[in-house]
C-alpha cells in the first residue's frame, strides 16, 4: 500500500511537471482539511506530517505564544477590527496600516495568550512556537474525504500556475513563439497559444497590416508577466521597440557578445524600422555583421519581423554625420545644426527631396526618432522646398497626398481590366487630380510623372 502511494505520487509529479515535495505538501494540506472537517474546530491550526512509506499521519496544532490582553478590551478591538474590515470591503480597498492603530490584533487560531500556553506547557515564553499534539480518533468520513479531494486539485493547480508564472516571468523582456489560437470580436484581443498557457495580443500591440489567422506560428515579444486572481496574465506585443533590439541580439553573435552595439532604434511596426549600430573593433564591419553573408542574417530578421524593412545605420559621435546617415538611403549635401532648439536643417537636392522625406514623411520622421534631432528637409536646388517634421501630423496634403496617388494607380488597373464597369468619367478626372499633386507630392517626381503618362 504505501509504495502504491509513492507511485501514485510520482506518477503526479511527473503528469504535472512538480517537484515531489510540492505534491507532498499539497496532499499534507488535504489531510489537514479533512482533519478539521471530522475532529477540529476552526480555532485551531492545524498541521500534518505524512509518511508515504507507512501511511502514518502525525497531526498538531500549531500556535505563536502572545502575551496576555484584557478580554473586554480584545472584544472591543475585535469589534472594531470587523467594521473597519466591512467598511474597506464595501469601498474596494485594503484596510490601511493607521487605521488598525491602537487596536488589539489577536487571532486564535495561529496565536494563544501567555496564561494559557502555561497551562499546556510551563516553561513556555513570549514568542515561542507552541506545539499541541492531537488524535486521529478514527477514520475520516466521506465529506472529509471530498474536502481533501478538492484541497489537493486546488493546491496543485496553484503550484502549476505557480510554476508557469516563474518560466514566463524569466522570459520578460525575450521573444517566444505562439500559435494563434483566437481573435474576441469584442475587445479586438488575439489569444496566443504559448503550449502550457495562453497569452493575451492586445490591439494596441498589434500591427495593422497583419492577419492574425489561427493556427499561425509567430514570435511574440513579451511584455509583461503578472500573476492574477485566475493565473498568470501574459502581455505579448508585435509592436514593441524592443522587439527589434532582441531579434538582432538573438540572430547576431556579434550583437550578444557586445562586439558591435545597437545604439538606437526607431521604428514603424510593420513597415519599417532604422537601427543604429556602433563597434570600436577596427576589424569589424558593424553594418556588414548585421547584414550578414549575401544578407542571410538581415533576410532572416526581416522575415521574423513579418517583413518590415531595416534600414542599418552606422552611429556617429557626431551629430552632422550622424542625422545624414540617418536619412539614408537619400543624400545628403550638408546639415546646419541649432543646438539651443535641438533642430537641424537638412539640405538636400531636388531629385533627393522627396526621398529624404519618405512615403507619408516616413523617413524623415524615424530620423527624427533615432538621432533626437528635430529635422527640417531643405530642398536647395530648383524652387526652394521645406518640410518640417514637426508639421508632419498637422500638414494633411503631404500625408495623404500618396494615398490619392495610389488610389489613381488602383482605378487605372480596374480601367483596364473592367473598361465597361469603371466608365469613362474616371478615367478623365484622373489626370485633373495628378496635375494637382505633381508639385507638392512627397513622391519621386519620376513616378509621378510615370502616372500621368498612362492615365493619359
Amino acid at each position: 500500500m504505501a509504495s502504491e502511494i509513492i507511485k501514485s505520487i510520482q506518477f503526479l509529479c511527473n503528469e504535472k511537471g512538480l517537484e515531489y515535495d510540492v505534491v507532498m505538501e499539497a496532499l499534507e494540506a488535504a489531510l489537514a482539511a479533512a482533519y478539521r472537517k471530522d475532529f477540529g474546530d476552526k480555532q485551531q491550526n492545524i498541521k500534518v506530517k505524512f509518511d508515504p512509506e507507512t501511511g502514518d499521519i502525525k497531526v498538531w496544532d500549531e500556535k505563536e505564544v502572545v502575551e496576555d490582553y484584557d478580554l473586554e478590551e480584545l472584544e472591543k478591538s475585535q469589534e472594531k477590527m470587523a467594521e473597519l474590515r466591512e467598511m474597506a470591503h464595501l469601498e474596494n480597498r485594503e484596510l490601511e496600516e493607521d487605521e488598525m492603530k491602537g487596536l488589539i490584533r489577536f487571532n486564535p487560531k495561529n496565536q494563544i495568550m501567555l496564561a494559557d500556553a502555561k497551562e499546556i506547557k510551563k516553561t513556555a515564553k513570549i514568542g515561542d512556537v507552541l506545539i499541541i499534539d492531537l488524535e486521529v480518533l478514527g477514520e475520516f468520513g466521506r465529506m472529509a474525504a471530498q474536502t481533501a479531494k478538492q484541497v489537493i486539485i486546488q493546491k496543485i493547480r496553484e503550484a502549476e500556475r505557480a510554476g508557469v508564472f516563474e518560466d514566463f516571468k524569466s522570459q520578460e523582456g525575450k521573444i517566444v513563439f505562439g500559435v494563434i489560437q483566437r481573435r474576441d470580436n469584442r475587445s479586438g484581443v488575439v489569444i496566443v497559444d504559448l503550449g502550457k498557457i495562453t497569452g493575451i495580443l492586445p490591439t494596441t500591440e498589434q500591427i495593422q497590416r497583419e492577419h492574425y489567422v489561427p493556427g499561425n506560428r509567430l514570435p511574440f515579444f513579451v511584455q509583461s508577466v503578472n500573476m492574477g486572481n485566475r493565473g498568470p496574465e501574459i502581455l505579448l506585443s508585435r509592436t514593441n521597440i524592443k522587439m527589434v533590439e532582441v531579434v538582432f541580439e538573438n540572430e547576431i553573435p556579434e550583437i550578444s557578445t557586445g562586439e558591435v552595439i545597437i545604439k538606437g532604434i526607431a521604428r514603424d511596426a510593420g513597415s519599417r524600422s532604422k537601427v543604429a549600430v556602433f563597434t570600436k573593433e577596427e576589424t569589424i564591419d558593424p553594418i556588414g555583421s548585421c547584414i550578414g553573408q549575401r544578407g542571410s542574417r538581415i533576410n532572416t530578421i526581416i522575415e521574423e519581423l513579418g517583413g518590415e524593412k531595416i534600414d542599418i545605420i552606422h552611429f556617429d559621435e557626431k551629430a552632422e554625420t550622424f542625422i545624414k546617415n540617418a536619412l539614408a538611403p537619400a543624400q545628403v549635401e550638408s546639415v546646419v545644426l541649432n543646438k539651443e532648439e535641438k533642430t537641424a536643417a537638412v539640405n538636400v537636392k531636388e531629385d533627393q527631396f522627396s526621398l529624404a522625406i519618405g512615403r507619408g514623411g516616413q523617413n524623415v520622421r524615424l530620423a527624427t526618432d533615432l538621432t533626437g534631432w528635430k529635422i527640417k528637409v531643405v530642398q536647395i536646388e530648383g524652387d526652394k522646398k521645406e518640410f518640417d517634421v514637426e508639421e508632419l501630423e498637422t500638414n494633411e496634403e503631404i500625408t495623404e497626398k500618396p494615398k490619392v496617388v495610389e488610389e489613381i494607380q488602383e482605378e487605372k488597373m480596374l480601367t483596364e481590366e473592367k473598361n465597361e464597369e469603371v466608365g469613362e468619367e474616371k478615367i478623365e478626372e484622373v489626370p485633373e487630380v495628378v496635375e494637382e499633386l505633381k508639385e507638392e507630392s512627397v513622391e519621386e517626381p519620376v513616378e509621378t510623372e510615370e502616372v500621368i503618362n498612362e492615365e493619359k
